[in-house]
């Protein structure tokens, strides 16, 4: 398995453990849950079972439907036939039976894979969980008990910080997160695609480190090729990947799908205000909900900007796959089936891609902050930019701002070779370093930082950076 070592060591002494163990795992969809646990567990599951997604029945009894499945995965996993259970009482009930059956053969693991599907409307879904858990499953201490989720939000809202009769039921949880460039490597080798680091990130400026994206990547075609192949041709596999992501994993598809719309307009995000304006929300509870799912989701951060009060928080849109999409996929109602391939070089592309490593910097942070040498350093990170008195603005792509009285202005630039500082360049980075001070503390140094693909060329300019950070540092 690539990556996931810390996550594989946590279930494997939950799973040696003695007591009863009541594990939630959550990430965002594709990421890779329910291999974790398949890897992890082949031969040691009990019982398994996976809801029926909501999109595929849309206007049907989708409860019984899942009663329905949940009776056949018993079926499947050894049950005597019986009949079909009424409610989830009832379904968890049987679960029960059959496991009491067995209580002799050792560690019990039951998986139930894609758990906020299973909560339907006035279901009963959580009684019957509550039910099985707190009247039975807590007390047998050879239980353990994985749930899995796409929807992070109800996994954390109606499970994690659940205040009822499950409430602190969970004893532990993990959040998957996406591949890093480092785990993005070793998961393409392991698949013999030999791509150089500098296609990696471009990898990753469309993709993201997401395991069951980068897996469609095949070895004999070029990064262009595979991206027309996966985007942009007649059958394109992830043409309508973006409508699915949404209807699958959000009730409040629509809605979602109109924020994540709004953030991609603008790099710096926008405020809350800003959102209940343009998109005429109230700035009640909903939005808060609707925010707080796409944050769990890890398709948008929240972030202060440097200088501004916790009342200006900003949500940036950072999921690589959705900015891509949006900003190429989308807008082509045509089909030129090497669209990406022949753009290459447009000044375009070259473009977006300078936006897109701003982005694959900020998903990598800790990799920055371990070439400076800061990684016990708490930091606070933002863009920054200001206007005023300033007709053409100042602009820091990404700024560090540590406890230790540094703040790292950090220049981004994605670069087939290395970068030259030249003169009209080095008076701009010396006047925004000028703005910069009349805003941080006096006792605070500024140190300029380059992150680049390649380095940077030593001519008379170059030590305005005080360090350079290159994609090597990024894969670490």
């Amino acid at each position: 398995m690539i990556g996931r070592q810390e996550e594989v060591r946590i279930l494997q002494e939950k799973y040696a453990g003695t007591e009863a163990e009541f594990i939630a795992i959550y990430g965002r969809r594709r990421v890779g849950k329910t291999y974790l646990v398949d890897e992890t567990f082949k031969g040691q599951i009990t019982f398994r079972h996976t809801g029926l997604s909501p999109a595929e029945f849309r206007g049907k009894n989708l409860m019984k439907a899942q009663l329905d499945h949940f009776y056949q995965s018993l079926q499947l996993c050894g049950a005597a036939p019986d009949h079909r259970p009424k409610d989830w009482l009832e379904a968890f009930f049987m679960l029960e039976m059959w496991l009491q059956a067995r209580s002799e053969l050792g560690r019990q693991l039951i998986f139930l894979d894609e758990l906020p599907w299973m909560d339907t409307p006035k279901s009963g879904f959580l009684t019957g969980l509550e039910a099985f858990w707190n009247g039975w499953a807590c007390y047998h201490h050879n239980v353990m008990l994985i749930v899995c989720g796409s929807a992070s939000s109800w996994i954390l809202d109606r499970l994690i910080n659940n205040h009822g009769g499950l409430y602190g039921r969970v004893t532990y949880q993990i959040k998957l997160s996406p591949f890093s460039l480092q785990e993005c490597e070793e998961f393409l080798l392991s698949k013999n695609v030999r791509y150089s680091r500098y296609d990696i990130v471009q990898s990753y400026m469309l993709l993201g480190g997401i395991p069951y994206y980068l897996g469609y990547l095949k070895g004999e075609l070029s990064l262009a090729q595979n991206i027309d192949r996966l985007f942009f041709s007649h059958q394109a596999v992830f043409r309508d990947e973006y409508d699915r992501l949404f209807a699958s994993v959000f009730q409040n598809a629509p809605v979602l799908k109109s924020i994540v719309e709004l953030l991609y307009t603008r790099n710096a995000g926008y405020t809350r205000k800003e959102i209940c304006d343009k998109l005429g929300f109230s700035s009640g509870g909903i939005l808060t909900k609707e925010l707080s799912a796409l944050i769990a989701g890890d398709f948008v951060v929240k972030y202060v900007p440097f200088g501004s009060s916790k009342r200006e928080e900003h949500y940036k849109l950072t999921d690589p796959f959705c900015l891509f999409y949006l900003h190429y996929v989308r807008q082509r109602s045509g089909l030129d089936e090497s669209f990406w391939a022949d753009s290459q070089n447009t000044q375009p592309v070259v473009s977006w891609r300078g936006f897109a490593f701003e982005n694959v910097c900020f998903n990598h942070v800790a990799q920055i902050k371990q070439a400076l040498g800061i990684s016990g350093v708490r930091s606070t990170q933002s863009a920054w930019s200001k206007r005023e008195d300033d007709p053409e603005g100042v602009q820091i792509d990404l700024l560090i701002d540590r406890d230790d009285h540094v703040v790292n202005a950090c220049e981004i630039k994605f670069y087939s070779e290395e970068f030259t500082v030249d003169k009209s360049y080095y008076m701009k980075l010396m006047h925004r370093q000028n703005l910069l001070r009349q805003y941080i503390s006096r006792k605070s140094s500024i140190y300029q930082t380059l992150i680049t693909t390649y380095g940077l060329i030593h001519n008379e300019y170059w030590s305005v950076f005080t360090h350079v950070v290159t994609l090597d540092d990024l894969f670490r």
